[in-house]
């Protein structure tokens, strides 16, 4: 039987009993690293995020506080669960820039060129 209560609000949402666990000394870690002002300010966001996940706030709350989506908050999660603290850090990207070509110099273009 389902029952509808008019003008009560319902939970939204679902529950999860995913909870973060940090050792000692990776609560020290993650707390240098949200006071440290030489690191990258995204690392020092993932520290602050993960903290407050371990202290149990839940992942939407935490997400909405530190700012990140929650698609984002989730990626890190995975990457800390793996990869530990070393997955928080910024990994470096691949090269995207498209080398500029020279006008005139295509292989359709039938020129010799002689220096």
């Amino acid at each position: 039987m389902v029952l509808f209560l008019k003008g009560l609000p319902m939970a939204r949402g679902r529950t999860t009993s995913f909870t973060i666990r940090l050792t000692p000394g990776q609560r020290q870690t993650l707390l240098a690293w949200q006071r440290a002002t030489t690191i990258p300010a995204g690392q020092a966001r993932r520290a602050r995020l993960l903290l407050l996940l371990a202290d149990g706030m839940t992942i939407t709350d935490a997400a909405a506080t530190v700012g990140p989506s929650r698609r984002h908050t989730y990626k890190w999660i995975q990457r800390f669960v793996q990869e530990g603290l070393e997955g928080l850090q910024d990994k470096t990207r691949r090269d995207r820039r498209i080398e500029p070509r020279q006008a005139g110099l295509t292989d359709q273009n039938n020129v010799d060129i002689v220096f």
